[in-house]
Order: structure tokens, then C-alpha cells, then sequence
């Protein structure tokens, strides 16, 4: 599946202070968030990660941790950190059924996608709506034969989950280019 040029390139522009304490653009990093395609089409983009709360951006300490994450990416969710991940879907596309331990805030930028609950419960979801995932498992489906999917999502460790007296974790059931949280 060709994903170059089926939507914009993702720009994220990174804040800094120059010697005299005044805001810049930072120039640590290419102002483009690189998005990379997974065996099954799906698309994610690494645009900002921490670790710790709250962060230290003293002499750019944040930055730091950013960048050992761009050489080394972490999964889906950063142990005591956040993720803004970008994520394109193709058409036709659907990842699997999954959970992370963690609350992550989904938003459509592009096109329309579906949210389906392991209930069977589901949403259509459109540019600008936004899903609050507590540690559900969850799919997200693009039905359009032609026009993809991009999402915006910030995700945030949390405290493990008793669901119904029993203790879950992460469940990634294979998903496709991604590896186990740290």
C-alpha cells in the first residue's frame, strides 16, 4: 500500500529558549514528524515522548529524552511518560483488537474511523472527535474504500487495571510493527 503523499506530511513544531530567555523554534530536530509504515500498512509517526512527571525540560533535558526515544522507539506506551503519536490507517484497514494500560486521548485529524469496543459496542468517529481510552480493548477501522485515516494521539501510563475482580494488562494481540510497552 503506497502511503507517500496520501496525506500531508505531519510538521511539529518544537519550542525552546535562546540565551537570552526568549521563545524560539528549537532546531534540535527536523521540524517533519516521519511517519513509517507497518507490515500492514498502518503508519505511525513518534512526535513527542517524556519520561517522568512532571518533565524536566531544564537545559533541555526533555529533548534529550525525546531523542534516545527516535533512536530507540519505545511501544505503545512510555512507563512513567507521555506519547504523542501520529497514526495514518489506509483504507480498508483495520488494526487488531487491543488494550495498553494507559489513558490515551485519540482525535481524528483526517477522514473517519471506527471505534470498536470488545462489547461489540461502536462509533463512527470524524475530524475532530475525540475518544478517552481507560484500558479498553479496542480496534480502530477504516471502512472508506479510498480516503485514509490520520490520528492524533497522547498517551499516558496508568496505574494497572482490575477489571471485574481481575487483574489485565497489555494485550497487543500482534499487532504489527509494535513492541510490548516498557
Amino acid at each position: 500500500m503506497a502511503h507517500i503523499g496520501a496525506l500531508p506530511k505531519v510538521h511539529r513544531y518544537i519550542t525552546a529558549h535562546n540565551d537570552e530567555g526568549k521563545a524560539i523554534f528549537s532546531g534540535a530536530f527536523d521540524e517533519e514528524s516521519k511517519m513509517k509504515a507497518n507490515d500492514d500498512g498502518i503508519a505511525f509517526a513518534l512526535s513527542f515522548a517524556t519520561k517522568g512527571f512532571p518533565a524536566n525540560m531544564d537545559k533541555d533535558k526533555d529533548l534529550d529524552v525525546y531523542a534516545g526515544y527516535l533512536k530507540d522507539a519505545p511501544g505503545l506506551v512510555i512507563a512513567g511518560g507521555t506519547v504523542l503519536r501520529h497514526v495514518d490507517i489506509p483504507p480498508e484497514t483495520e488494526c487488531t483488537m487491543h488494550r495498553t494500560v494507559s489513558l490515551d486521548y485519540g482525535c481524528v485529524l483526517e477522514g473517519e474511523v471506527e471505534l470498536l469496543l470488545d462489547s461489540g459496542e461502536k462509533r463512527l468517529m470524524k475530524r475532530g472527535d475525540v475518544a478517552i481510552q481507560r484500558g479498553t480493548m479496542h480496534q480502530w477501522i477504516n471502512h472508506s474504500k479510498t480516503e485514509w485515516t490520520r490520528m492524533l494521539f497522547v498517551l499516558q501510563e496508568s496505574k494497572p487495571l482490575k477489571i471485574a475482580g481481575e487483574a489485565v494488562g497489555e494485550e497487543l494481540a500482534g499487532m504489527a510493527g509494535v513492541r510490548s510497552s516498557d
